[in-house]
This record gives structure tokens, sequence and C-alpha cells, in this order.
């Protein structure tokens, strides 16, 4: 089934919305960053999987505007999980990526806001409020706007793993195999760095890093990140070389040479 043709009208409509919801959540997610007294409750009985009231918050001030803008409009957010709609596009919404960078005060995370349709991703912004970095792409835009004003995205060109720089979130990646296969990767690499969450993918669009290589990903982890990176000339897939937007394992490289080195060491 070919992808729906957008016409100039809608494809503004849907930059103005996506927009606006990221700037309705900058003011939430800053009213409580490296605030005193702010805490977390765990969602993961095993492990620690941090919500906060900014979270919350942020999530459903992006929903409230959504609802003005857009009621036609599926939703599936982190922490409100879906909402159906009519229109056969759905927002992908991660109001704080990396909420363990935010209660440590770090200025690494990030607003994820995507919008899929049924072929996948059509468009992505990943927003920093405290630096004050938007990075967006897709149906024709690549771009970041910020404290250096604003210029075009585009990834690195081709050059030999031995001279990439690798990010990942988390140092054991996932499960004990594919700790085993991401560190085949990064022991040949020049830098592998840790725990950027989605700044990692903003760094990737912005060409200063070639490849990021994580696991157990939820879609509204990876959406956004898919569109602003496709959309500046790189490439995100599974670890297979399939779609990545349900999330998983989540191979996104600067360029088709890059990505082919590290899926051959990947699957070797």
């Amino acid at each position: 089934m070919p992808r729906r043709i957008l016409s100039p009208q809608i494809t503004e409509a849907l930059w103005q919305t996506a927009h606006a919801l990221a700037d309705v959540a900058r003011p939430v997610t800053l009213a409580s960053f490296r605030k005193p007294g702010l805490t977390a409750d765990n969602k993961d009985a095993n492990g620690f999987d941090p919500v906060t009231v900014a979270d919350r918050a942020t999530e459903a001030a992006i929903r409230a505007k959504l609802a003005e803008l857009r009621p036609q409009d599926a939703i599936l957010g982190e922490e409100s999980g879906a909402k159906p709609g009519t229109s056969g596009l759905t927002w992908v919404i991660d109001p704080i990526d990396g909420t363990r960078g935010y209660l440590s005060g770090t200025p690494t995370w990030g607003v994820l806001i995507g919008l899929v349709d049924d072929e996948g991703p059509i468009l992505g912004i990943i927003d920093q409020p405290y630096i004050g970095e938007r990075f967006y792409g897709g149906l024709g835009e690549a771009h970041v706007v910020g404290p250096q004003g604003r210029s075009d995205l585009t990834t690195r060109p081709a050059r030999g793993l031995a001279e990439a720089i690798v990010f990942t979130t988390f140092p054991e990646v996932g499960t004990p195999a594919e700790q085993a296969a991401f560190h085949r990767v990064a022991a040949q690499a020049r830098l592998t760095r840790y725990g950027m969450d989605c700044y990692a993918y903003a760094l990737l669009a912005a060409g200063q890093v070639d490849l990021v290589i994580e696991a157990r990903l939820h879609s509204y982890d990876i959406v956004a990140p898919i569109a602003v990176i496709e959309a500046a000339g790189g490439i995100v897939t599974n670890w297979q070389g399939g779609p990545a937007h349900h999330g998983g394992q989540v191979i996104a490289a600067a360029n088709a040479q890059i990505h082919a080195e590290a899926m051959a060491l990947l699957n070797p």
C-alpha cells in the first residue's frame, strides 16, 4: 500500500501542531527540573523505571493541546496509553525521554513528539527545553533551532567503524546476548559513550556521531528519532534490518556504510 500523499496545507498544519505540542511541553518540564524536592515513583517492581510529576503533567498538557488542535488523531503516550482516532494518524509521545537524567539534573533528556501512519514515522521532534534546542525532521524538513540559531540537519558521511563514535544509553544494553553484540561493535569503534537517551539520536542527526545502538525500546522512545534521523539522511532499523518504529532492538546509523559494518558485527 503506497504512502499517502499529504497536501502542502496538511503538511503545514501537521508541523504547526507538532511545534505547538513542543511549545506547550517546554514550560511544564522546566517547572520541576533541578528543583528541590523532586521525587519519582518507580514503575518497575524488578528494577528502576522512574516517573515524576513532570512526566505526567507534560503528557497531560500535550494531550490537551491535541484535543484542541487535532481531536481526530489517535495518541500513544508513555504515561497515559492509547487513545483511538479516526484520521489514520497517531501522535506518539514521550513527555520526558530520559527521566533518569531529568532526576539527575543532566540536560540530556528530551520531549519526543512523533507522528505515524500505517507505513511508519512521518515527522518527529526531539526537544531539549533546558538547552533550548529543537531538532525536527520529516515531510521535507530537517533542521535544528537552538542557541546557535537555525541550521540544517545532515548526518555524517561514510567512514570506517574504526573512526566512528558510538552511543548507547545503558552499559548493559539489554540481555547478556544483546550486550555482547553491542560490545562487538563498540570494540571496533574509536569512541563509545553512554547515557544520553534521546539526545544521542539528536547528535546523530546533527552529524556529531555515527551510531546509536539500543535494545528494549518502546515505540514512544524511537518514533520521533527515526523521523528526524531519516530526514537528515541517516538510517534506522532493527538489528535485523527491518522497521524499528515498534521498538525493541534499534540501530541508528549516519549512513549505509557504517550501518552495514555495524550490522555485520551485531549478527555475526
